[in-house]
């Protein structure tokens, strides 16, 4: 009887031991053990607005459509932007017109200057000469040919002076061409985004244009979801963090049919907001006096990178949808980088 009890009291002993090394090995697993239930899928999402107003005149799009780079999502009513541009090409021509009339008048002005000055040397040469043959020519000749000289002299820099005003009408004339023309790029870069176009791959979501709305520059109607962006944010305890690092594997597993992910960490949060202590009016720390002596532990986002190429066919990924994620830390490539030296320590 004795050594029955004796033998009981034994493989009691050993059960209870066994079960107390489990529930510790568990509990280490769920408190370090580099895994989460709390994974979400995350997608980069373009809200679509157009970059003029008008009326929708037609939607080439349905809600949930997968749209490529390029396609026109909705087009708004182009006739007001026609005669826009008509009417910019019109004042470019008109600009290019009375740029080639100030080319015209530069090109007289300076005919003028030159005749002139042609004028005033031979005035000035005759004034020379009568001034020579004193003896011979009478004084009051001497000086009206002098004074037919200075009138040149004059008249030659009245022309001058035109051209120079000439040219600053040519000047001005070419700016107002330059100023047309850019009206005119306008014009038709307006008349170009009354079709709003898919700006990446992806997905029509929440679609709210129909034909005959007003569409309001830089009002969304409607978001597209970019088909390469999607990737995995995983909500880690930040007990769990020491173990992970930037490159390790992981294994996603979808709540959605248990579908099965490869992917790999791309990125650790650096920081999350801290509601229990905010900042103060007069921006001092709002310390809250009360304290909870039963802790959780925060969690911080992972950035994971999904590996497309062992993506499954069929996988149907949304924003939004839960995964439970696993971690395979590289542990000797670690270990190695921990004992290497490192510079500017």
């Amino acid at each position: 009887m004795k050594t029955q009890s004796l033998l009981r009291f034994l493989f009691t002993a050993v059960v209870v031991v066994i079960a107390l090394l489990l529930g510790h090995a568990l509990w280490k697993h769920y408190l370090y053990a580099p895994w989460t239930r709390d994974g979400r899928v995350r997608a980069e999402v373009v809200r679509i607005a157009p970059d003029v107003s008008g009326l929708v005149t037609k939607v080439a799009v349905v809600d949930n459509q997968t749209v490529h780079k390029g396609d026109v999502l909705f087009t708004i009513d182009p006739d007001r932007y026609k005669y826009a541009m008509a009417q910019a090409e019109a004042n470019l021509a008109a600009a290019e017109a009375s740029a080639r009339a100030a080319g015209a008048n530069i090109n007289a002005a300076l005919a003028a200057a030159n005749a002139r000055k042609t004028e005033f040397e031979m005035r000035q040469e005759q004034a020379a000469r009568r001034q020579q043959l004193s003896d011979v020519i009478a004084k009051e000749s001497r000086t009206d040919a002098a004074a037919a000289a200075e009138v040149a002299r004059a008249s030659w820099q009245q022309a001058q002076a035109s051209g120079s005003q000439a040219s600053a009408a040519r000047e001005q004339a070419q700016a107002a061409v330059e100023q047309a023309q850019v009206a005119l790029d306008t014009a038709r870069l307006n008349l170009a985004r009354t079709k709003v176009l898919a700006p990446t791959d992806g997905y029509v979501t929440n679609l709210d244009v129909r034909v005959g709305d007003y569409a309001a520059v830089g009002s969304p109607r409607l978001a597209l979801i970019d088909s390469h962006s999607y990737y995995i944010y995983g909500y880690f305890e930040e007990t769990k963090l020491p173990q992970l690092h930037i490159g390790d594997p992981v294994d996603i597993r979808l709540m959605a049919g248990g579908v099965h992910l490869k992917g790999t960490i791309a990125g650790i949060a650096r920081g999350i907001s801290d509601r229990d202590n905010p900042s103060g009016s007069n921006l001092l720390a709002d310390v809250n006096p009360t304290f909870n002596w039963v802790r959780l532990a925060q969690r911080v986002p992972v950035y994971i990178a999904i590996d497309t190429s062992d993506l499954p066919p069929d996988t149907v990924l949304a924003a939004g949808m839960t995964a439970t994620i696993e971690v395979h830390p590289h542990q000797t490539d670690h270990a190695a980088a921990d004992k290497s030296p490192r510079v500017g320590m």
